[in-house]
């Protein structure tokens, strides 16, 4: 064989491993939408409304502490809280822990909720950066506000942890906005399963191009921006597919850190959020699979998609590229903290299946994509591979995914359906098909840099610029 022909069967064989790799991963994620969409339909038959009235409205319900970190949050921190007082539930409180934020976070708190200091201090037992004061309304409002040295996020959670008294915790980003009822339908499951239900979160919107007004979203639109957009997509795709159909399989593997609760005793238990990664918010999720299945105990974790969490998406890509930089650094910190779960029957379908699909597939699979565009037009140039071969990587990684982007949408539409307007039912199907063309192929090259950068034990957060949400208004 001379060395051209060993060079045309390593091209090859390189092709047809990486179609073969990206056709599995596609088929998978396509499965998960189905069972995504008959999850769906078992959890919307479950209660009668009227049954779900009645059990949302009862005065039994579990007391929730609503722990929200704030850092340098002075366009938004006002109206989050004030949406957050405001929640149709009884039996909630609010704690704000601000985290040594450098701007006027804390006395726009201090001025708009009548603060003072308070004689309380923190009585439990994380570990957190120092506590400087803890304040109090002297307005009739359940709020509470912790001042603190700067530890970052999972710190500033533990901070709220060590204060909170209730049965359950919220954790909130401060720069997003729950529906007015989100509250009560995120812990139905507490409530239907009490004592087995030990965590449970809700499906993220994205607030870009809505109208918003005293911290509630009065009208629902797509963005006009294109980056946004895209990302609309990308969290339909994400919560009403891959999350509903790993929540059925109880193998969820991520609560979004920007809306999810928890059994405050499970947390203390299990140690509180990791201060050691950007991705506390999987981490403590696998760590609870891990701990509760060590324990041999029974055990739900879900994802519900009727709450309605909405929050504020990058509009630049600067913004956006730290953003996914650092899911994708907390995505591989957490399969390395948690190695030890892999393919062991005794952690169930998370070690078995939701764990090594993600190191195989979110970890690995952007690496092989771009592998495989690399290869096959290396390829089709030097004539290395048939048209037909290229052809079929164009079909399983570009008209699959247009698929799977399309059917997350029209999952949407015949489902939930919370765009009234048939103009935002058509850019959203405009954007699957051009996300496909160009943003998801950045988006790739990013997450194998978050990867390479976990390994190199990059740090840091980066930054999140907000427009704010009072000047949030829906385009005509």
């Amino acid at each position: 064989m001379s060395w051209w022909a060993a060079v045309e069967s390593t091209f090859y064989f390189f092709e047809r491993t990486i179609i073969l790799y990206v056709a599995a991963i596609n088929s998978i994620y396509f499965l998960l939408m189905v069972l995504g969409f008959f999850a769906l339909r078992h959890y919307r038959a479950g209660l009668r409304p009227e049954e779900r009235s009645i059990l949302l409205n009862s005065p039994m319900l579990p007391e929730v502490d609503i722990l929200v970190p704030a850092y340098n949050e002075a366009k938004t921190i006002v109206e989050s809280v004030k949406a957050l007082l405001n929640l149709h539930y009884a039996n909630h409180h609010v704690v704000v822990i601000n985290d040594g934020s450098k701007d006027e976070t804390l006395q726009i708190l201090i001025e708009q909720f009548h603060l003072c200091r308070s004689a309380r201090r923190p009585d439990g037992e994380l570990p957190t950066r120092p506590i400087r004061a803890v304040y109090r309304s002297r307005s009739p409002i359940r709020l509470t506000v912790i001042d603190k040295e700067n530890g970052g996020k999972a710190d500033a959670l533990n901070a709220g942890l060590n204060v909170a008294r209730g049965t359950l915790v919220a954790a909130v980003d401060s720069d997003s906005l729950l529906e007015p009822d989100a509250l009560s339908n995120v812990i139905e499951p507490f409530v239907q399963y009490p004592g087995s239900v030990i965590a449970c979160g809700g499906i993220i919107r994205v607030v870009n191009g809505c109208s918003v007004e005293h911290g509630r979203v009065t009208r629902i639109a797509t963005p006009r921006a294109i980056i946004p957009l895209f990302q609309t997509v990308e969290y339909l795709r994400a919560f009403l597919g891959g999350r509903l159909a790993f929540s059925f399989l109880n193998c969820l593997l991520l609560i979004s850190g920007a809306f999810g609760v928890f059994r405050r005793d499970a947390l203390v238990e299990a140690g509180g959020f990791l201060i050691t990664t950007v991705g506390e918010d999987m981490e403590l999720v696998v760590r609870l699979h891990k701990r509760w299945r060590t324990k041999a105990a029974g055990y739900s974790i879900f994802f519900v998609p009727e709450p309605v969490c909405w929050t504020e998406v990058p509009e630049s890509w600067r913004v956006l590229h730290q953003q996914r930089n650092r899911w994708q650094r907390g995505t591989v910190e957490t399969l390395a903290a948690h190695r030890d779960m892999f393919f062991r029957p005794r952690f169930g379908a998370p070690g078995l299946f939701a764990i090594p699909y993600f190191a195989f597939f979110e970890m690995l699979g952007p690496a092989v994509e771009l592998a495989g565009y690399l290869v096959t037009g290396v390829g089709m140039a030097l004539r290395l591979i048939s048209v037909e071969i290229a052809i079929s990587f164009f079909v399983v990684s570009i008209l699959f995914g247009i698929l799977l982007s399309m059917s997350a949408v029209m999952l949407e539409e015949f489902t939930v359906r919370r765009y009234p307007s048939i103009g935002d039912l058509g850019r959203l199907l405009g954007a699957a098909v051009l996300e496909n063309f160009g943003y998801r192929q950045v988006l790739a090259i990013w997450r194998v840099q978050g990867v390479w950068d976990a390994f190199r034990g990059k740090a840091g957060w980066g930054t999140m610029e907000r427009r704010g949400f009072k000047r949030r208004t829906a385009a005509a």
